[in-house]
């Protein structure tokens, strides 16, 4: 049984009646005909509903497609896009962290590391990976494999998809905020090109402790946020129905992620969201995978790392006091009309002067 959300209930009664009309035992009298005329009108109608409503989607509605219970996960993707996979786990220190697979696999022949935030798809398995919230153990984790494969030189690929890290209070006696913050260091200083795909939610420090990626991508539908949009209306208005202008003004879309330079690329969907067409969102998947991966082919390590540092501090400065956004490594300011003024000589000699002065008052006085 397909999940509809609240604004598909047109398409929900289109796909219906082409059920009905597909099933041609559905007749009381008897096996009718099957009208495949007015199966192909109905189909029509039902792709022309399908792109009026997801081309003119609202930020809610964009995070309502993000999480939805048929949306591919990250297991779908490993499973399907790369071959050879070793799954690895453990973090040497505490434990197992089932919210996030890790292992390393064969991608277009070459070896990868794959990191990939689990939700699960069922009750069960939801329960058994946590819901996708990552403790202090699972980024553990990763980042001992992100060591192993910069080490060895091997690309990084991580599948985000979180509401945010775990919160309870065992994962913040183990050290949650600092587990977050080596692994945001961890990632920055990578020698190997990594890259990050938003496939559903991207929630708080725990995408970002995984996003801090050379290319940061997003399906066309995902959402990449500091906070999930009630938790926003709860604090802004105290009131969590205020969703819609909290995730208006959060600019959580692809689309507007996108114009402020903070992601990097989006992949398109199938008309309807991932879930309606799997295999094309597996190769719209695979083909942005190649081509970013064939970009960093041609640069040395230093290079790589030089682009990523240089990409993340250019966030927020396109109208700063920036001189060279493409070399921002010495986060030189533009000199303003002060400094200009204190380099003048007349200015200077004016300065020493009155300094002077002052001082010899001072002795007068005394």
């Amino acid at each position: 049984m397909k999940n509809y959300l609240n604004f598909e209930t047109d398409i929900k009664k289109l796909e219906n009646e082409i059920e009905k009309l597909k099933d041609p035992y559905n007749n009381q009298s008897g096996i009718s005909e099957v009208d495949t005329q007015k199966i192909s009108k109905i189909q029509s109608e039902l792709d022309q509903k399908l792109k009026s409503i997801y081309s003119n989607l609202d930020q809610w509605q964009t995070t309502m497609v993000a999480r939805h219970e048929e949306r591919p996960k990250s297991k779908f993707f490993i499973d399907n896009l790369f071959d050879e996979f070793i799954p690895l786990s453990g973090d040497r220190h505490y434990g197992e962290d089932k919210s996030v697979l890790t292992g390393f696999a064969k991608f277009n022949d070459q070896s990868v590391l794959i990191i990939g935030q689990e939700k699960g798809d069922d009750l069960d398995s939801r329960i058994e990976r946590n819901f996708g919230m990552m403790r202090p153990e699972g980024y553990r984790k990763t980042i001992r494999l992100m060591e192993l494969a910069d080490k060895f030189n091997i690309p990084i690929i991580s599948f985000i998809d979180t509401p945010g890290a775990y919160p309870g209070v065992g994962a913040e006696e183990r050290g949650q905020a600092e587990a977050i913050a080596k692994s945001i260091e961890c990632c920055m200083k990578l020698k190997v090109p990594t890259l990050a795909i938003i496939i559903g939610e991207g929630g708080s420090g725990g995408a970002i402790a995984l996003a801090s990626a050379s290319r940061v991508l997003m399906l066309e539908n995902a959402i990449y946020s500091v906070i999930s949009p009630e938790g926003c209306a709860t604090i802004l208005w105290r009131d969590p129905k205020k969703m819609l202008d909290a995730a208006k003004a959060m600019k959580l879309s692809a689309k507007d992620l996108l114009e402020l330079q903070i992601i990097d690329g989006i992949i398109d969907e199938p008309i309807g969201g991932a879930h309606r067409d799997k295999n094309l969102i597996l190769e719209n998947v695979r083909n942005s995978i190649l081509k970013n991966l064939d970009y960093f082919n041609t640069l040395q390590a230093e290079e790589i790392i030089n682009e990523r540092k240089n990409k993340f501090l250019k966030i927020g400065r396109s109208k700063g006091f920036m001189d060279n956004l493409e070399d921002l490594s010495s986060l030189k300011t533009k000199s303003n009309n002060f400094e200009l003024i204190l380099k003048s000589k007349k200015i200077k000699i004016l300065l020493s002067i009155m300094i002077l002065i002052i001082l010899i008052s001072s002795y007068i006085y005394l």
